[in-house]
């Protein structure tokens, strides 16, 4: 039987001629996965041989991974903000970027008592249940357009005991449809962002296995954003802001849109790459 210590070496050997960034951590994780231990606890396991269930496993995961399925979607979790979110094929795969987008919100409104929030494409839930869970007076809306995503949405709600906060909404946002007379402290999305051009170079891990309705807009970029700025004009409080995720290049463009349609004090904050990637302004 090969032992743990073994099964990572060959394990990050074969990652890395498949040409998987990062080899040996896919095989620590999905290793792990399979013991049901965290990531730093195989090294308390090295020389514990694995048996033939958690081999053949194993392997399926490592043949999985090796036709670049995202190691997210083979685990059915991804940690986002320090938690843990249940995924699927279903929904886009939270990124440590996108964290920058929630606790910048948390930041500005963690003073204020009952909010009213719209999250617009909510996916996973992950930037709704992140809000509600360090926003506790709030009380958010979350829209998709996919009924497997709020799936999965209300399920990690479920987890969180945040299910009392929010609201899951199927919604297609491009669809002309009433939110009635709501009106929100905090709209916020994180929408698909990606240029019909662009999305053709992206990595295979995403072109070939997230939802193509929640990368891109089969358009230029910034379909999304037009749509959601003319919304959140007629749908924001006085003073009531509006917070976007933007992709590379995009934030001179947006800042633009967001100040023609009446925004002001508008902000952008980069990421850890140095790269514009959350932007806000506020309502007169």
């Amino acid at each position: 039987m090969l032992t743990v210590l073994e099964s990572l070496k060959l394990s990050a050997e074969y990652l890395e001629k498949k040409g998987i960034e990062s080899p040996r951590l896919n095989a620590e994780l999905l290793l792990a996965d399979i013991l049901k231990c965290k990531r730093l606890d195989l090294y308390l396991k090295y020389d514990q041989p694995l048996n033939e269930d958690e081999l053949n496993k194993y392997r399926e995961y490592l043949s999985r991974r090796g036709k670049n399925e995202p190691l997210q979607y083979i685990i059915g979790k991804a940690d986002f903000f320090g938690l843990e979110f249940k995924v699927n094929p279903s929904v886009l795969i939270p990124r440590p970027e996108t964290e920058i987008l929630v606790d910048t919100i948390i930041n500005l409104e963690k003073q204020k008592n009952d909010l009213i929030i719209l999250d617009i494409g909510t996916g996973s839930g992950n930037i709704a249940i992140s809000l509600a869970l360090n926003l506790p007076q709030s009380k958010i809306i979350a829209l998709d357009i996919s009924k497997e995503a709020l799936s999965v949405a209300k399920e990690n709600a479920e987890i969180y005991n945040a299910s009392n906060q929010i609201e899951f909404v199927r919604k297609n946002i491009l669809d002309e449809f009433s939110l009635n007379d709501l009106m929100f402290d905090v709209i916020v999305s994180n929408p698909p962002y990606v240029g019909i051009q662009d999305y053709k170079n992206l990595q295979k891990e995403i072109v070939e296995y997230e939802p193509r309705i929640a990368v891109t807009d089969d358009e230029d970029g910034l379909k999304f954003f037009r749509k959601i700025i003319h919304l959140s004009i007629k749908h924001l409080k006085h003073h009531g802001k509006l917070f976007f995720e933007i992709g590379m290049g995009q934030s001179n463009v947006v800042y633009d849109m967001m100040k023609n349609s009446g925004l002001y004090n508008i902000q952008i904050i980069k990421d850890y790459q140095n790269i514009d990637r959350v932007i806000y302004g506020i309502k007169k």
